[in-house]
């Protein structure tokens, strides 16, 4: 029997549970035998991976708010069978939002210039690269840029999923005119901030300035088709997480399809902007241009660096080039854990190597952030999957979700 809304069950709760307390005791041990150490090293360590996680999970759900605004746009139905799910994920910006100023406001306010060099106002004074970005690059700006964006995010995320919950009552042909606009005209405003912020300034901010002599002008695509295949497997897991406990009855093998398509298509993508970033780079040997990649090929990041081309190039690549691994439930699942853990590999490399330098640690602090925000992804998603029926029955575009073929 097809279940309607849905309901957390009690192994559902178990595992949350579980992980929130193992990644609580994580965050907890860390904070006493890291973040209060004397050791600076270990206080940097502390830092970098709190900003490494907060700033990845905080983009990886705030794409499933891009996919539901970017198929809004272009009329696409046949994310309705499912689009409650990306909801739910994106209704997490707010609370990840907060998780990440805090991280910024320990950092900043903190003078981790370890983290950031450019919060060392001497050294600044002395540098001429700095200086000239300073501007930019500065406190002030940094925190208004940050709370002006994640504020957006969240306001605009939250009016979308209210529109989406009007769906659930009846309506004329008329008025489903007047909310396909709505819904479209608010669809593309999102876009619009999501241009301005995530496709541009952000992750200038938060991400490369913390190698703040280097620049590339294909850095915030970069990060955001990570953080997007990232989300996009995240939506994956719960559709298929959904299906597997009877809900969601007009997902068919065709959406799973799709979603896999999307799986396939922005892994492909990711590469090529790692390609075309790493390969001007390397053809160059400018030094100011290869001081970003040499730590990461040469040094003790070594091993990071071509396992992360393995983990999100060769792996999704070679196995989602079957049009049967594509539908199949198993190997979907697979690949989504898989992708997403190789982008947060992929953010771990952008962040470390220029916080931590030759100090590599991948440890039980950086796992156990990690399966703490796992643990507050299931307990909010679930949250939120629960409020409301899964499906928007009332939708003008449900019947061509429910007859959707590849």
């Amino acid at each position: 029997m097809i279940k309607q809304q849905f309901e957390i069950s009690a192994g559902y709760k178990k595992w949350t549970n579980i992980l929130l307390g193992v990644g609580g005791l994580a965050l907890v041990l860390g904070i006493i035998f890291l973040g209060m150490s004397k050791d600076e090293v270990e206080q940097t360590r502390f830092w970098a991976s709190l900003l490494q996680n907060s700033v990845f999970f905080l983009l990886v759900v705030n794409a499933s708010m891009f996919f539901i605004c970017a198929t809004t746009l272009a009329h696409g139905g046949w994310q309705m069978a499912f689009r409650r799910v990306p909801e739910a994920i994106s209704s997490l910006v707010p609370v990840f939002g907060i998780l990440a100023m805090l991280v910024f406001v320990g950092i900043i306010f903190g003078h981790r210039h370890d983290i950031y060099h450019w919060l060392d106002k001497e050294h600044v004074e002395h540098d001429p690269i700095l200086k000239g970005k300073s501007g930019f690059l500065n406190p002030t700006f940094f925190m208004v840029w940050s709370i002006v964006a994640i504020g957006l995010w969240s306001f605009v995320g939250a009016k979308m999923r209210k529109l989406s919950s009007d769906a659930d009552t009846k309506m004329d042909g008329e008025q489903g005119a007047k909310y396909i606009v709505k819904n479209t005209a608010w669809g593309a405003a999102f876009l619009v901030i999501f241009g301005l912020t995530v496709g541009s300034t952000i992750p200038w901010l938060w991400l490369m300035s913390i190698d703040p002599h280097w620049y590339s002008t294909m850095y915030s695509w970069y990060t955001f088709i990570s953080s997007f295949v990232a989300g996009m497997s995240l939506v994956v897991l719960f559709v298929v997480f959904l299906k597997n406990h009877d809900y969601l009855e007009y997902v068919t093998e065709e959406h799973l399809h799709d979603l896999g398509k999307f799986m396939f298509a922005f892994s492909v993508f990711w590469t090529y902007l790692w390609y075309s970033q790493f390969m001007l780079i390397w053809y160059a040997n400018i030094p100011e241009e290869t001081v970003y990649f040499k730590p990461r090929m040469q040094g003790v990041y070594r091993g990071i660096f071509f396992l992360n081309l393995i983990v999100n190039f060769a792996v999704p690549f070679l196995l989602l080039m079957r049009r049967g691994s594509k539908r199949n439930y198993t190997t979907l699942t697979f690949l989504a854990i898989l992708i997403i853990l190789g982008h947060w590999i992929d953010f771990y490399q952008m962040v470390m190597p220029g916080t931590m330098n030759e100090h590599y640690s991948l440890g039980w602090f950086e796992f156990g952030i990690l399966v703490l925000y796992a643990g507050l992804i299931m307990h909010f998603v679930g949250k939120g999957l629960s409020k409301k029926p899964l499906v928007a029955l009332h939708h003008p575009f449900i019947k061509e979700s429910t007859i959707h073929h590849t």
